[in-house]
């Protein structure tokens, strides 16, 4: 029976659910000294990724004008500071350890390297086009780190990726 109950679990989503809620209210202690509540770790959240977005939309702005080494500037603070969002809701000492746990090394380390890359490129070499090609692999990679944190994303990212 208990075997039948976990099943029901996995394909009703609670388990899911459970996971991700545990992300959220586990780490209360990372908090205790900023004193926020849930409510404000999810504004913090949304207001990091909002302000993210808007500058990575920016420095795509500034690309359109040939201002590469300000694309590069504002597109890669963008990405960090919407990865800094997601401190809000687990914890940012919680985030720095789990950045290296085995399933989301590579996802880390390919993500921080970019972002070296692409500022090598925008202001050592000045290939305009290798900007471009590291700051798509900069997206790539935060989004497959992001959906490391979400149970089944990444199966269900390669199963609809036509590659």
């Amino acid at each position: 029976m208990n075997h039948i109950q976990g099943a029901w679990n996995t394909l009703s989503g609670s388990e899911t659910a459970q996971a991700a809620s545990a992300m959220v209210e586990d780490d209360s202690t990372a908090f205790k000294g900023l004193g926020l509540t849930k409510t404000q770790r999810l504004y913090g959240f949304g207001i990091c990724l909002v302000a993210g977005f808007a500058l990575s939309l920016i420095g795509a702005i500034f690309f359109t004008f040939g201002q590469i080494a300000l694309f590069a500037t504002l597109y890669t603070l963008g990405v960090v500071i919407s990865l800094v969002g997601t401190g809000f809701l687990i914890g940012f000492t919680r985030q720095l350890k789990m950045a290296w746990d085995p399933v989301r090394r590579y996802a880390a380390g390919v993500f921080l390297l970019c972002i070296a890359l692409v500022f090598v490129f925008a202001f050592a070499v000045e290939i305009d086009v290798l900007v471009i090609v590291f700051a798509v692999l900069t997206f790539l990679s935060y989004a497959w780190y992001s959906l490391s944190f979400i149970p089944y994303a990444r199966d269900l990212m390669i199963k609809l990726s036509p590659f």
